[in-house]
């Protein structure tokens, strides 16, 4: 099977903050093991040397990457490579992608694979536009092309079952019948990030860790209230990554709050503002170094790669039961009030054999998720 792969890069300058390159760079040599000829057109080459690589230009900005497909440059490659199947990471491309598979005369499948959902609901069912994406009431467009693109694909993968959940409702109320188009196919997590807690116990400290972007929009301002009352008592110390480090100006003339929410957090006493540097071997250091991990605030959340290198790691991560986070992160270490989360992490922190219990149960969570795993279930997907 020839799969021609089309991924967009957000963050080029800082390619370990950008889930979705991460995602290629570990599918796609599990794609090859498993017998299928992998060609990836991005900004950046992910894979290893088995895979071909076509390079694409940098959208610009989140907008550009929706609404600026080259559809000249879409038509050669097709051409060119030949493809079985046509992944499109960016979903509101598909119609484009439809597009040049007619004008080339191509039969070949195309796959969207939703990693990023433009709305979310409340618990009461109610609709809600992602505001990162919603600039200038680009919103709802935004929305309607992601419909547009799940009506042009022959396949619609998401990471999780609460996604699944979540597409289907929206492709419902945009009429867009998806019939057995959509499968449930988890991200890989990174084997290079990957330790058996009953093998090498966790750190003895008090750390809790926060290694998510720091947007705005994933809830950032709630957990700096509740960074202020976790070291409140001294109990818990906390380590926040910077993941982006310096961003382009292009990024941040449309949304500037992670380098505000950096600022603040920065100001807390016993709060520690780190960066991996985009290296993988650091970034793996300051995580084997923290006690628990914290998930995100973010209401729309179908799924985290952070969450993952956490439990992967063998630290159990507290949650606001938000989203796939609910669906996935132990009930036990749910929480719903602040206080119930410092009461939390405080009893992780002390409480040794309760934290044993839980890294145990967080490494076995991310055991279906080796890359070999999600490769044949990937295959299986697109066949």
């Amino acid at each position: 099977m020839r799969v021609l792969y089309l991924l967009n890069i957000s963050n080029p300058d800082r390619l370990s903050a950008d889930s979705g390159w991460i995602f290629a760079d570990l599918l796609a040599p599990a794609l090859v093991d498993a017998g299928a000829e992998v060609t990836v057109a991005a900004p950046a080459a992910a894979g290893d040397t088995r895979c071909r690589f076509h390079q694409t230009k940098v959208p610009g900005t989140k907008y550009r990457a929706r609404f600026s497909a080259d559809i000249d440059e879409l038509v050669a490659l097709i051409r060119a490579e030949r493809p079985d199947v046509v992944v499109a990471n960016q979903v509101e491309e598909a119609p484009a992608v439809r597009t040049t598979l007619l004008e080339a005369g191509s039969d070949a499948l195309l796959a969207g694979y939703c990693h990023y959902l433009p709305f979310s609901f409340t618990g009461g069912g109610q609709l809600l536009l992602d505001p990162s994406l919603n600039d200038a009431g680009l919103g709802r467009p935004v929305l309607l092309a992601f419909a547009a693109g799940l009506a042009a694909c022959d396949r619609v993968m998401v990471h999780s079952s609460t996604a699944a959940s979540w597409v289907s409702a929206a492709a419902a109320r945009m009429t867009v019948d998806l019939g057995d188009r959509l499968r449930v196919v988890p991200a890989p997590r990174d084997e290079r990030l990957v330790r058996d807690p009953a093998a090498r116990p966790a750190a003895g400290g008090a750390i809790g860790i926060y290694n998510h972007r720091l947007y705005a929009h994933y809830g950032t301002e709630q957990f700096v209230d509740l960074a202020r009352d976790l070291v409140t008592s001294g109990t818990v110390r906390l380590r926040v990554m910077d993941l982006f480090g310096q961003r382009r100006a292009e990024r941040k003339g449309l949304d500037d709050s992670p380098e505000k929410m950096r600022d603040k957090l920065a100001a807390l006493p016993h709060v520690q503002v780190v960066s991996d540097r985009g290296d993988r071997v650091r970034y793996k250091n300051l995580l084997a170094g923290a006690r628990f991990g914290i998930a995100p605030f973010r209401p729309g959340c179908p799924w985290s790669m952070s969450v993952i290198d956490c439990q992967g790691m063998g630290l159990p991560v507290i949650s606001p039961r938000l989203g796939w986070l609910a669906e996935h992160i132990d009930p036990e270490l749910c929480f719903t009030t602040t206080a119930e989360a410092v009461t939390l992490a405080e009893r992780l922190v002390t409480d040794d054999e309760f934290h044993a219990v839980h890294a145990k149960r967080a490494h076995a969570s991310t055991a279906d998720f080796a890359p070999a795993l999600v490769a044949a279930r990937y295959l299986e997907a697109i066949s």
